[in-house]
């Protein structure tokens, strides 16, 4: 799941887009680069978000599969191409 796009079903950031950056067994760490910077992502449980399987972001990916350091630009990059994707894709 590292790496997909979620989208938060409950609590006060309900319909807001995140990548997952970490998860565990119970929980997974959303951040979206702005609100919810890498230094402090959500903590979020997996039931309450729905995830993203399509159009993911290759170079976030790789970056996150090869350990490599992410910055919050590339996160924000990522969403701001997703979005844009289904604006013009509708």
């Amino acid at each position: 799941m590292i790496g997909m796009f979620a989208i938060s079903l409950a609590g006060h950031d309900k319909n807001q887009m995140y990548v997952i950056i970490e998860q565990d067994a119970e929980y997974v760490y959303l951040a979206d680069g702005r609100l919810r910077p890498i230094e402090k992502p959500k903590k979020k449980k997996q039931k309450h978000i729905q995830l993203i399987k399509t159009g993911l972001d290759e170079d976030l990916m790789k970056k996150l599969s090869d350990k490599q350091i992410i910055f919050n630009e590339d996160i924000r990059r990522a969403l701001k191409h997703r979005t844009n994707k289904e604006v013009t894709h509708v």
